[in-house]
Formats: structure tokens, C-alpha cells, sequence
């Protein structure tokens, strides 16, 4: 198997990205990324130039565990309470259903094109972007939210204590700053 991969050819790995080998020893292929970067792989997960080529569609498959791993989804440094956080995004979606949909969608669509992956962005899954969403911290979503809207993590948690006209006044306020961005979202299939 690794007699295919040849010290200087290109090689693709589940993701799609393109690794250019320096060597193979044994089942192992030390590669370069074009950023220069240096990675090993076993040689049973990658495939070569032109087996990639003739894949079916050539397109790659979006790295989910990438976007769960992004830097958007690691800890909060700012501190607010999980019970408060729950509030937040309890009521949030209580009165804009799409509210968090539309938060993991686009932290999703932004994870791909901070990747340079923005040919992926057209198969982005809605349902797959809000499962990893939901598997983060409430804290976490809170902060996401929070940056969808324009607005601090903290005073969406104060909006949650003053009543529901405030809440929808920022949800409403934050959502229109995304313009065409969200109705475009709304009309999406779900998939």
C-alpha cells in the first residue's frame, strides 16, 4: 500500500487536504502541509492524486470533529453561571426558534472559512452544526450567541432577569444586523 505513495507526490487525507509526502517508513507517511506544517499519517488513511481524482463527486467531506474543535468552541473565559446560561438560551429560543439554529450555522459557516474551506460551505449540515452546539458548554453557547447579536455575554444574561420585550429587542436587533444572512438561513433546507 504505501509503494503508492512516493516521496514528493501529493496525498489527500479523509478531510481533503492536500499533504505532500517526504517519507514512508513502514505504514507510516510523513507529510508536509502548504503551510509548512509537518504531520504523519497511517498510510490506510490516505488516498493518492489519482484515486482522489476519481473519486465519484471529488468533493471532500466536511470535518465536523474540526468545527467541534475550533477555537469557538473552547472554553469561555468569561465566567456566568450554568444555570443562568440555560436561562439564557432557554428563553432565546422560546422566542426566536431559529435564534440557535442560525448561532451554530453560522459559527459553522465561520470555522470553515477561518479553514480555508469555503467550498464545504454549500454542504454544511444545519442539524449537524446545532448537534455540536448543543454538546458545548452553556456557557459556551451563551458566548456564541452573545457574538452572533453584537452584544456582551453579560448583558444578554441581565436581559433574561428584566423580562421578555428586552430579550426580543435584542435577538431582533442582533438578527437584523445580519440583513439577508438570516432569511436566507430561514429559507435553508434543514438537512
Amino acid at each position: 500500500m504505501t509503494a503508492k505513495f512516493k516521496p514528493g507526490s501529493i496525498v489527500y487525507a479523509k478531510d481533503g487536504r492536500s499533504y505532500t509526502v517526504e517519507v514512508v517508513d513502514g505504514g507510516t507517511v510523513y507529510c508536509t502541509a502548504s503551510n509548512g506544517i509537518e504531520t504523519e499519517f497511517p498510510a490506510e488513511s490516505l488516498v493518492s492524486e489519482s484515486d482522489w481524482s476519481t473519486q465519484s463527486d471529488g468533493r471532500r467531506e466536511i470535518s465536523y470533529t474540526r468545527i467541534k474543535q475550533s477555537r469557538f468552541y473552547g472554553t469561555s473565559p468569561d465566567r456566568i453561571e450554568t444555570a443562568m446560561a440555560e436561562q439564557v438560551l432557554s428563553k432565546a429560543e422560546r422566542l426566536s426558534p431559529s435564534v440557535l439554529d442560525f448561532t451554530a450555522f453560522t459559527i459553522a459557516q465561520q470555522i470553515l472559512v477561518d479553514n480555508k474551506n469555503d467550498d464545504q460551505l454549500e454542504g454544511l449540515s444545519i442539524v449537524k452544526s446545532r448537534q455540536i452546539f448543543d454538546e458545548a458548554a452553556a456557557a459556551v453557547r451563551v458566548r456564541l450567541l452573545a457574538q452572533i447579536l453584537g452584544v456582551k455575554q453579560d448583558n444578554l444574561a441581565s436581559a433574561v432577569r428584566l423580562g421578555d420585550n428586552l430579550m426580543r429587542a435584542m435577538l431582533d436587533k442582533g438578527l437584523a444586523a445580519h440583513g439577508t444572512a438570516f432569511d436566507d438561513f430561514l429559507d435553508r433546507p434543514r438537512r
